[in-house]
């Protein structure tokens, strides 16, 4: 075989393969298997929130997510969704950067920015979810003074 020709598909490999752990499978893999629980968490977040509330999209207001955050099972729902759509939409943006970009320090640049701009929002989000009160800053001329005020 000379340099410019390409071996069959399913001919053996002439040189050892890595025997190490495959990262770019388990990305491909944890793509698919997140886009399927991101399609169910995706369309239960919308089904919940604005098709069976009484009222529709029109229901949707600050008491309504202040309820909904007051539940740890919403919670853990919105957390989960907001963990597997940061860490599929940054694994995405990777695989572009790596189709994408030739220069191999800005590739890894490129990489590490997209990586650490997912873990700020990550923890961000879930601080966001867990320490939500809906009564912070609320003051006597506020339309929440007095729910707050019996909690």
């Amino acid at each position: 075989m000379t340099a410019d020709s390409l071996a069959a598909p399913r001919a053996p490999h002439s040189a050892p393969r890595n025997k190490g752990v495959n990262l770019e499978k388990w990305g491909w893999l944890y793509m698919r298997a997140s886009g399927v629980v991101l399609v169910v968490l995706i369309f239960g977040h919308l089904l919940t929130n604005l098709v069976l509330p009484e009222g529709g999209v029109h229901a949707l207001n600050f008491a309504f997510v202040a309820g909904k955050f007051a539940t740890p099972f919403w919670q853990w729902w919105d957390v989960l969704m907001l963990w597997l759509a940061f860490l599929h939409g940054g694994n995405g943006m990777r695989t572009i950067i790596n189709d994408y970009v030739r220069g191999e320090g800005v590739r890894k640049t490129l990489v590490w920015v997209v990586w650490i701009a997912v873990a700020v929002m990550i923890v961000l989000g879930t601080l966001v979810v867990f320490t939500f009160d809906p009564c912070l800053g609320v003051t006597e001329d506020s339309t929440l003074w007095t729910a707050c005020q019996a909690a």
